[in-house]
């Protein structure tokens, strides 16, 4: 019976359980790289954080990367909304729609904390980069450029994007003041026409 039960619990999960349980190792695995960013994470401590054997966080996920990037998956899925943002008015206000859109993710809590652990760990890790890379690129940028319509529509895209995770790099993980704390429509009037001139200016 106790051979049974361990097979059972490092093996395949009954059906019943799986989408509760891939869904908490999920959301284990957003906390846990969150605190600890993408190389001071480990499988077991995804495991450990869900109350599982790792065995199944293998099972779901597979590697470390993979893991990563469901999660990341799951929490960039409100930004992918920013190519209708962009489409929901004349172009010469596109660059306040953007800008509104991406600080409106960063100041939201619920969307706040996994995002705040894809550039911790973006950033210190090239794995991690790569996965962040692939998303963006794929899921994001490549669909606000084809809603611009312009000339060198990827590019202006990118600088555009650059911009505004540039800021919020400073503002909600590396917290530099005066700009950790300024009042968000200040930094939005003085964002936005940068982030206009990327995307629409000659």
């Amino acid at each position: 019976m106790t051979g049974t039960a361990g097979a059972r619990r490092r093996g395949r999960p009954p059906r019943t359980e799986s989408a509760d349980t891939r869904d908490r190792i999920l959301a284990a695995a957003r906390e846990v790289f969150s605190e600890h960013g993408y190389e001071k994470t480990s499988v077991r401590g995804i495991a450990k954080a869900a109350g599982v054997d790792a065995a199944l966080v293998h099972h779901y996920f597979g590697t470390k990367e993979q893991i990563f990037e469901a999660a990341v998956a799951v929490a960039f899925a409100p930004a992918l909304d920013a190519p209708e943002a962009l489409a929901a008015g004349p172009l010469e206000e596109v660059g306040e729609r953007l800008t509104r859109f991406v600080f409106g993710v960063w100041e939201n809590p619920t969307t706040r904390t996994p995002l705040l652990a894809i550039l911790r760990s973006a950033v210190n890790n090239e794995t991690a980069a790569a996965v962040f890379r692939r998303l963006v690129s794929a899921q994001l940028l490549r669909r606000v450029a084809a809603q611009l319509e312009l000339p060198d529509a990827e590019l202006r895209a990118e600088l555009a994007a650059a911009q505004l995770v540039g800021a919020a790099l400073m503002r909600y993980v590396i917290k530099l003041e005066p700009l950790a704390s300024a009042d968000l429509e200040s930094i939005i009037r003085r964002v936005t026409p940068v982030v206009q001139g990327h995307l629409t200016q000659p």
